[in-house]
């Protein structure tokens, strides 16, 4: 039996478990989260007192690769699916809106929200998720750490790796390991890994050399409808203090008749100078600005709001293949949209769909 840990729960863990469950059927998969959710930045909550269902993080799913699109609309059971059919407008630094941009192809959500990707991969495997479970320690025992490729006699291969908690909790050992989390946090996980190869070290620096950009992100509730022709804004210049402005209510099932739900994300360098900041001061400041860019003064006076605050959001580079690849010679496979070099939902999907096949290949 193969044994098989993955840290984090992300979209890319989730598909590459996905396809783990079938191609290595004999493998014990254990994924261990941090959170309390899954899927990663594909984040969704719901207010039942309000009955309302948003994705604050990631928007929406796009059809940009066809295994993507044949994992959802086929393998996986499609009830419950929603399209954004509206597109998506552009705005620029002085705020003025333009139908500039086509309408992105589907955007696809869930009437449950994002989330429902990783809930249905993961539960459709026999692989077991604990979640609130912070790893600490990566440890790796036995096996030949010489030079990161193997060897002959791939000797890399003949070690175990551990899992420690930060409750000092000890999990595997484990044939092989998966790891998830944004490249930052990896790469911080890599520093104090118990793991001694060139391989560490070189994947610790390709991963620390990823850029991310910070997302700071306003949800605003109205009681009245919103008339506009477009699902989304997106900022193209990268200079408005906004980003990315949608409405909820063009998915179906989201939000109720009559009302008006706007998700406002914050331009990078915003976000950065005002992560910590007062939340409701945030909220008022992006609730500004939604009301200039959609022109509708009433958007000054939400009824009701939510934040979130997302430091390490969109990679905006990838990681050196050499590195990744010579850490995958000794056992540890690196996943995400920051190995894909696209910081989409759809380029993580692909990502883990394609480090499932390698593992299967290779264990």
């Amino acid at each position: 039996m193969t044994t098989i840990g993955i840290v984090g729960a992300g979209a890319a863990a989730a598909a590459a478990t996905h396809v783990l469950d079938t191609a290595v059927p004999d493998a014990e998969v254990t994924v261990l989260e941090k959170s309390g959710g899954l899927c990663g930045r594909a984040a969704t909550r719901r207010n039942d007192d309000r009955d309302l269902v948003y994705d604050y993080g990631a928007n929406y799913l796009k059809s940009d690769d066809e295994r993507v699109v044949e994992l959802v609309t086929g393998t996986l059971d499609d009830e419950g699916m929603v399209d954004a059919t509206e597109p998506v407008y552009t705005f620029e630094e002085s705020g003025e809106v333009s139908p500039g941009r086509d309408a992105d192809g589907h955007k696809w959500s869930y009437r449950m929200g994002l989330t429902q990707i990783a809930k249905r991969l993961f539960g459709g495997t026999d692989a077991t998720v604990h979640r609130r479970t912070r790893i600490e320690t990566i440890r790796r025992e036995g096996g030949d750490s010489g030079d990161g490729r193997g060897g002959d006699g791939n000797d890399d291969r003949d070690a175990a790796w551990t899992l420690v908690d930060t409750d000092g909790e000890e999990w595997g050992p484990f044939d092989v390991l998966l790891v998830n989390p944004p490249a930052p946090q990896t790469a911080e996980l890599l520093a104090d890994a118990e793991w001694e190869s060139p391989a560490r070290e070189a994947l610790r620096e390709a991963a620390a050399d990823v850029p991310y950009r910070t997302v700071w992100t306003a949800v605003l509730h109205y009681s009245f409808p919103l008339d506009r022709p477009y699902y989304g804004l997106v900022n193209t210049d990268k200079e408005h203090e906004v980003g990315w402005v949608s409405r909820e209510e063009c998915k179906a099932g989201h939000v109720p008749d009559g009302e008006s739900l706007l998700v406002v994300q914050a331009g990078g360098e915003w976000s950065a100078e005002r992560y910590d900041a007062d939340p409701a001061d945030n909220v008022a400041e992006l609730a500004g600005h939604a009301a200039e860019i959609v022109g509708d003064d009433r958007l000054l006076d939400p009824d009701w709001t939510d934040h979130q605050g997302w430091r390490y959001a969109i990679p905006e580079g990838e990681a050196d293949q050499g590195a990744v690849d010579a850490a995958a010679s000794e056992g540890l496979y690196v996943l995400g949209d920051w190995v894909a070099g696209e910081g989409r939902l759809h380029a993580a999907l692909a990502n883990g769909l394609d480090v499932g096949e390698r593992v299967a290949r290779e264990v």
